[in-house]
């Protein structure tokens, strides 16, 4: 396998791959080349986890990847088209969830004690005594069972949060959670939730399932987080449901389009936290993703079965 190719689309700088030194030639495409530099690929590492550019290059026949690997917890950007291949595909499972649970809690505490006014009134100068909410004693609805969404929902119950975990179907004697509510049943859960977390993995059933219905069944003290991806709000509903008071407030770290664009009218929308897509970006990820993968390709290049392996079928990696 000394012949070995790793293709790698990238526009930022890499971390050193000098560990592939030996065992793999490393070659370079950015989206424009992408499609010629495909079929003499025998690993795709698609560090440029934000393009659609494998997808649209994908060949339909004839040589292709092995292996792909996305350092990014969703795989929605390279599905449906490698579904029907024998392309193994891996993720980056375990290197956010505790960022992301982090920047969650956060969120959580932020909004309760009403940090936001309190900046706002140290910048006009103003004493103003408020009361705030505790957080302990609240109720959570956390959409998504997959590792983020469970250390969420465990270090939101470390302050005393109650939480319902949401996945794709019901489980009974969960260790963390004691029971992970189907799906289906998410809608009736909304009613008593002071805060729901959406970290789903994006699929067609997920798509766009936190509308107008959603929000209308939150009660108005509500606060809706998403972790997830953009597609999951429907972004005009959210909108209604902010200047109407619908509910208390939100968090979004995704959006349908990205960077978002300044003419957004989310930008203006009352009780609305925006933050870049930067949930699980703390210092030295990037370095976090690079040992990932090429831990993975060791045991790739020695015949052994590799980490998160996603269920193309599911869109995600199966609970093991």
């Amino acid at each position: 396998m000394s012949d070995t190719c790793v293709l790698v689309l990238d526009t930022d700088p890499l971390p050193d791959l000098d560990r592939l030194s030996g065992r793999a030639r490393v070659v370079h495409a950015d989206e424009k080349s992408l499609a010629e530099r495909l079929p003499e690929a025998d690993v795709l590492l698609v560090w440029d986890f934000l393009s659609d550019a494998v997808r649209e290059a994908w060949p339909g026949g004839g040589p292709r990847p092995r292996w792909v690997h996305t350092p990014s917890a969703g795989v929605d950007r390279l599905l449906p088209e490698l579904a029907d291949s024998d392309t193994v595909i891996t993720n980056a499972r375990g290197v956010f969830d505790q960022p992301i649970a982090e920047y969650v809690t956060g969120l959580v505490v932020a909004m309760a004690k009403d940090f936001r006014g309190s900046w706002e009134l140290q910048r006009e100068r103003r004493w103003r005594h408020r009361e705030t909410f505790r957080v302990g004693g609240t109720r959570a609805v956390v959409v998504g069972s997959g590792p983020i969404g469970r250390k969420i929902g465990r270090t939101l119950m470390a302050l005393g949060v109650t939480v319902d975990l949401v996945g794709r179907t019901e489980r009974e004697g969960d260790p963390d959670f004691g029971r992970v509510h189907a799906i289906d049943g998410m809608n009736t859960l909304l009613a008593g939730a002071d805060w729901v977390v959406c970290v789903a993995p994006l699929t067609e059933s997920s798509r766009g399932m936190f509308d107008a219905a959603a929000f209308s069944r939150m009660k108005p003290g509500a606060h809706f987080i998403n972790v997830g991806r953009g597609q999951h709000v429907v972004e005009a509903d959210l909108l209604e449901a902010l200047h109407g008071g619908r509910i208390a407030g939100a968090a979004l770290d995704v959006f349908h389009t990205e960077p978002l664009p300044e003419d957004s009218p989310l930008w203006e929308a009352p009780g609305l936290w925006i933050s870049p897509h930067m949930s699980g970006d703390t210092v030295g990820w990037r370095n976090d993703l690079a040992v990932q993968f090429l831990d993975n390709f060791d045991r790739w290049y020695a015949g052994e079965p590799l980490h998160n392996v996603v269920d193309k079928g599911l869109g995600y990696v199966p609970a093991t």
